[in-house]
Parts: C-alpha cells; structure tokens; sequence
C-alpha cells in the first residue's frame, strides 16, 4: 500500500472520495499498531470500499467576503488492484460555465499520476503536469493532489498521540521544497480508521489550511464521508462538498476511463 488519501473530497476521492473500507474495530489486535500500519489502514479506509463507486457531489465555494458558488458534478471510481493503481472521471453539470468539463486522473502507486481536463467550451484536453497537483481544483479550495490523493512515500510519518478515539500523524515532506506545507497533522479515527482532520502547517510553523470529515454515513455495510470541508485560514473562505447517492459495486467498465470518453461521456455520469 503506497498511498494515504486524507479525505473523500471528491472525490473524493474523492469515494473521493467518499470509498471507504470495513475495517476492524479497536480492540487488543489494534492497541500497539505501528505507524506504517496505521497509515496503511486509513489508506483503505478512505480510498478502496467495493471495487469501484459512483456519487454525486455538491461543492459550496465561500470566498473571504462569504460570497459563493457552487459546483456540482458526478464522480466515478475504479480500482485496477485492491489498495493499488485507480482511475477516477469527474463529470461536471453545474454551473453552465463549467458544464461537460471532464476530469480524468489515473493514479499510479509508484510515480506520478496522470491526470486530464477536457474543456469542452475551447474543445481542449489539457494534461495537467505533476508540478500543479498542488493548485485549486476547478477554483475551490481543495487541490488537484486532493482528489488523487500522496503518495506516502512522499512523507515521512510519525504518530505523536494515542487518544481514546484517534490516532494522531505528523507528516512530513520528505522534498520540502516541492510543497507549500511544512508539515500537517492527521486524526485518524481509531475504530475505522478514517481520517477525520488534516491540519497543514506553512513554512512559519502556523496552521493555515484544515482538512476535515464533517458527516460519516454508513452507506452499503462502508463507512462513507459525505460531507466534507476545507477552509483557508490564511486567505479566508472555505469549500463544502456534499456527497448523494452514493453507490458501491455498480461493475463500472475500464473503458470509460480513458480518453475517448472525455469528449463523449458514458451513460454511468447521467
């Protein structure tokens, strides 16, 4: 297991997303779990319930005047391999300024992932480079590498608190020039593990970006986040994406993850 979503944003991952695994409640087996176990754990949990998925996403964008706009679009999820590669389509209905816009991300476990957007008003793919996963997704607050997910190999990993209901993760960038953050934190819910909190540190030491679970729904025997925020405490303002209709096992095709469908969406998004 090489990768460890915080949260389900889209996605979602954000699934975004919102796909989360059964895991074993705390108990004598889960009271001495190292970090890389844990973090391993949490990885299934927010990233590999069923073997693919499919929601619907509502996006508030708050900017630091409280005005807002809204996003709403139809995420699916396939799994290649069971806590391995992914793919993800994004498929935007709402505003219609961004309507039949695609997203496409094929998440590699040992490099960089792949990733186009299909802008449908210049009839345009563009393939996003490895260097903006950590820009604004489609103008919110959460990032490109939010939906995809990091690599844990990336950080390194440390757990500095055991509390009755979390396991608590410092991460560090092991290439801290690459990033924006200087560290970030992680509570991840000791019975599920999933992660519920991420709070980023700038290169000052002071919290500026948080991450976190604001709803968690049994969906289909899966723990499942639906609703999720992040909120700018250095800029002001925050997103909130609301997840419906969630589904699991729904035998999605591989096809429709390629780039042939970014032009012609398949009937799973409508």
């Amino acid at each position: 297991m090489k990768r460890y979503f915080l949260f389900n944003v889209l996605l979602p991952t954000l699934m975004f997303m919102g796909v989360l695994a059964v895991l074993p409640a705390v108990g004598a087996a889960t009271e001495h779990l190292g970090v890389d176990e844990i973090v391993g754990r949490a990885n299934l949990a927010a990233y590999y319930a069923g073997d693919d998925g499919r929601a619907t996403v509502k996006m508030t964008i708050t900017d630091a005047l409280g005005r807002t706009r809204n996003r709403k679009f139809v995420m699916l999820r396939k799994d290649v391999a069971d806590g391995g590669e992914q793919l993800f389509y994004v498929y935007f209905e709402e505003p219609a300024d961004v309507r039949k816009m695609v997203y496409l991300v094929h998440k590699h476990i040992d490099g960089d992932d792949d990733r186009w957007l299909y802008l449908p008003a210049l009839d345009l793919v563009k393939r996003i480079a490895a260097s903006d996963k950590r820009t604004s997704f489609v103008g919110s607050h959460f990032l490109y590498e939010d939906v995809s997910g990091r690599a844990i190999t990336e950080d390194t990993h440390e757990l500095v608190e055991t509390t009755d209901r979390h396991y608590v993760l410092k991460n560090i960038p092991k290439d801290p020039g690459s990033v924006e953050f200087s560290s970030y934190t992680v509570w991840v819910d000791r019975k599920n593990f999933m992660p519920l909190k991420a709070e980023y540190l700038d290169r000052e030491g002071q919290a500026y970006r948080i991450v976190e679970a604001v709803k968690v729904e049994n969906v289909g025997g899966h723990p499942t986040v639906t609703v999720s925020r992040v909120r700018d405490l250095a800029g002001g303002g925050e997103t909130v994406s609301e997840f419906s209709d969630v589904r699991y096992d729904i035998g999605l095709n591989e096809r429709i993850f390629t780039e042939r469908y970014l032009r012609r969406p398949p009937r799973e998004v409508r």
